[in-house]
């Protein structure tokens, strides 16, 4: 079975400057954390706010899920960080 994100859900955690969300491989929790720098690539967004992150998340979410996705299936860890090197 393959992972899927049935869950929208996504949160800012200000201590570790990341946005969370969370995929399933069947009835296994996958905990995805990922990092501001992805998000923050324009100037726009140098000093972007969590609400700010969040709402980049949103418009990059199908990007962001594919990538989730091909990390998951290199990696098949219960925790991924994602960072600038799983988008080039």
């Amino acid at each position: 079975m393959g992972i899927s994100f049935p869950n929208s859900a996504r949160s800012f955690d200000d201590r570790s400057r990341c946005v969370r969300f969370t995929g399933y491989d069947g009835m296994f929790e996958i905990k995805f954390y990922l990092a501001t720098e992805v998000l923050a690539c324009e100037e726009s967004h140098r000093n972007a706010s969590a609400s700010d992150y969040l709402t980049s998340f949103d418009a990059l979410r199908p990007r962001i899920l594919k990538a989730a996705t091909s990390a998951y299936s290199k990696a098949r860890s219960s925790t991924i960080m994602l960072d600038l090197t799983h988008f080039c």
